[in-house]
C-alpha cells in the first residue's frame, strides 16, 4: 500500500498533453466513433485518478458537425466548413462531457487560434488558464476556433491540431506529449504498401533523412498527416518536452506509455523544460523593463522556489503592458531573475509593498495574488545572463 501511494505522489504534479486527430477518432470515417473515444476517456481518467494532470487536443468539431447536414452539402468549402465546426464543436463537448461523467471526472473546453498564441497577454491568459484547470484536477479540452481563424480549415495552419498540441505541451510545461492516430508511429516506408516497412522507435535528431520518410501531407479525413506530426514533434522536443507519435488503437496505449513501455515512435526532449523555459523568457526580457524586490523576496525566489508576490517589491523601471516579460533585480541593481509579469507596469506601481489580499481593492481587477507566479519564473545563475 505504501509502494503504491509513492508511486502516485511521484505522478502528482505531472504534466501530459494528449492529442488525437480527426482520423482516429472517427474511424475514418465521417462520423465520430463512441467506442474509440470512450476508450481514450477511460485511459485519460484513470490516470488522472492516479495522479497525473492530463489535457486532451482534440480534433473532430467539423466531423461531429456532418450528421446536421445532408450529404450533399458541400464539406470543401471552407464557410460550409466554419459552420460545421460550429456546429460540431458542441456535440463534440457533449460526447466529451458525458463520457469523462461516467469517472466523474469535470471537463472544460478551451478554443485556441494561433493569434491567442503568440499575443503576448493572451499567451498569458492560456497559460495561467490551462495550468489551473490541470491543477485542480480538471480536464482541458483544447481545439483550434475553427469558426474564427481559416487557417486550420484551409490546411495552413496547425495540421488537424498537431502543431497546436505541441505549443499547447510548451505553455504548460508537459512532461510528456502523446500524439495518437491512425498509424503506430513513423516507420521506413508506408505500411500499408510496403511489407518490409519497419517501425523507427526512437528519433534522436530531425535529419533529412527523417524528414524524407513522412511523406506527403494527409488526404483522408484529417488535415495532417506524418510531416506536420514531424513538425510538432521537432517543436516540443526542442522545448524540453518528451514526445511519442504512437496508434491510438493500441490496447491501455496512454498508461502504458507513461509506465515507460515503448510503443510507437519515441522523440527524446533535446534540453530540459527549465532550460528551455530559461532561454525563452530571456529571448524576450529587455533590460529597460524591470521591477526592483527587497532581500527578503531574492531569498524567497532563489532559496524557497517562490513566486514574487507585490509586498516584496519596492520599485519599477520602464513601462511595460501585461504579459511582458521582465527582469527581477535585486536592490543593488543586480539581476537576479526575469519572468512574465500579472501585471503591467502602472498596476505594479500601485500594489508594491502590499499584501496580495490588498490587489482587488486597490486596482479594480485581479489577475493572482502574485506579480511573477513561480511558473513564469527563471533564477539567474549569475547576473551576466541577464539582456541589457
Amino acid at each position: 500500500m505504501n509502494a503504491k501511494r509513492n508511486r502516485k505522489r511521484e505522478k502528482s504534479g505531472r504534466r501530459v498533453v494528449v492529442k488525437v486527430g480527426t482520423a482516429l477518432i472517427t474511424g475514418g470515417g465521417g462520423r465520430l466513433n463512441l467506442e474509440t473515444m470512450a476508450s481514450l476517456v477511460s485511459q485519460i481518467a484513470r490516470l488522472r485518478a492516479d495522479g497525473w494532470l492530463m489535457s486532451l487536443v482534440s480534433s473532430g468539431a467539423v466531423a461531429a458537425g456532418r450528421g446536421a447536414l445532408p450529404e450533399s452539402a458541400g464539406y470543401r468549402n471552407i464557410p460550409m466548413r466554419q459552420a460545421l465546426a460550429a456546429i460540431g464543436q458542441g456535440r463534440l463537448m457533449n460526447v466529451y462531457e458525458q463520457l469523462f461523467g461516467w469517472y466523474d471526472v469535470q471537463v472544460a473546453q478551451a478554443l485556441l487560434t494561433g493569434r491567442d498564441i503568440n499575443d503576448r497577454e493572451g499567451y498569458l491568459n492560456i497559460r495561467n488558464t490551462l495550468t489551473g484547470l490541470m491543477d485542480y484536477g480538471i480536464v482541458p479540452i483544447i481545439n483550434e476556433n475553427d469558426v474564427v481563424s481559416v487557417d486550420e480549415l484551409g490546411g495552413r495552419s496547425f495540421g488537424d491540431n498537431d502543431m497546436l498540441s505541441a505549443m499547447v505541451a510548451n505553455i504548460v510545461d508537459a512532461d510528456m506529449l502523446i500524439m495518437l492516430g491512425h498509424v503506430s508511429g513513423l516507420f521506413t516506408g508506408d505500411p500499408r504498401a510496403d511489407p518490409n516497412a519497419r517501425l523507427v522507435p526512437e528519433v534522436a535528431a530531425f535529419t533529412d533523412e527523417i524528414a524524407a520518410l513522412a511523406g506527403p501531407p494527409s488526404d483522408g479525413r484529417g488535415r495532417g498527416g506524418m510531416v506536420t506530426k514531424l513538425q510538432a514533434a521537432r517543436l516540443a522536443a526542442s522545448s524540453g518536452v518528451r514526445v511519442v507519435i504512437a496508434g491510438g488503437g493500441t490496447p491501455n496505449v496512454i498508461p502504458r506509455l507513461l509506465e515507460g513501455e515503448r510503443i510507437g515512435t519515441r522523440f527524446p526532449a533535446a534540453v530540459t523544460r527549465i532550460e528551455s523555459r530559461k532561454r525563452y523568457l530571456m529571448s524576450q526580457m529587455r533590460g529597460s523593463e524591470a521591477v526592483t524586490i527587497d532581500d527578503g523576496a531574492v531569498g524567497a525566489l532563489a532559496f524557497q522556489n517562490r513566486s514574487l508576490l507585490p509586498v516584496g517589491v519596492t520599485g519599477v523601471v520602464g513601462e511595460f503592458e501585461r504579459g511582458a516579460v521582465v527582469t527581477v533585480s535585486n536592490a543593488r541593481g543586480q539581476p537576479v531573475a526575469g519572468g512574465i509579469s500579472n501585471y503591467g507596469s502602472q498596476d505594479v506601481r500601485r500594489i508594491k509593498r502590499m499584501r496580495s489580499d490588498m490587489i482587488e481593492r486597490t486596482l479594480g481587477h485581479y489577475y493572482g495574488d502574485e506579480v511573477i507566479h513561480r511558473d513564469n519564473l527563471v533564477i539567474f545563475d549569475h547576473p551576466n545572463e541577464a539582456p541589457v
